[in-house]
């Protein structure tokens, strides 16, 4: 029998003008992780979620000045956040201090995901974050 190799996955965009603010692109995830049905089984990588894409869209409206496409992609493995801004200049890290009130979003990027990477496209660039679910535990079986 033949290997189906073919890549089964869902997707969602949505665009987020400045003006829509964070705050939709929070509930807009939420809503879709709960299609997939983490708010029962993962709730808190769904909270790391929706705090990555806050800080991911913050920083396209912020950093960047632009509108945010937001992208998940389920592909049954990992969920792949995507933000797509209009800028070219690539986020680096910094490194806050104590005091500061901003310049720690990509830190909690990579502290939540399981990936992260940049990549510029030809009208901008893509900030993609990937989270794996946990695996599901199975039951001891009694020896």
């Amino acid at each position: 029998m033949a290997e189906d190799s073919s890549l089964r996955a869902v997707g969602w965009a949505r665009s987020l003008p400045i003006s829509a603010g964070v705050r939709a692109a929070r509930e807009w995830t939420r809503t879709h992780m709960a299609t997939l049905g983490w708010d029962r089984t993962a709730s808190d990588l769904v909270d790391s979620v929706v705090l990555a894409v806050s800080e991911l869209v913050t920083n396209a409206h912020l950093h960047a000045g632009s509108a945010a496409q937001l992208i998940l992609t389920w592909d049954e493995e990992c969920l792949h956040v995507t933000v797509h801004d209009a800028s070219t200049r690539l986020p680096q890290q910094r490194h806050a201090d104590d005091g500061a009130l901003g310049g720690r979003g990509l830190l909690l990027v990579d502290a939540l995901a399981d990936d992260w990477e940049v990549r510029r496209c030809p009208r901008g660039k893509d900030v993609t974050a990937c989270f794996q679910p946990p695996t599901p535990t199975r039951p001891t079986q009694a020896t």
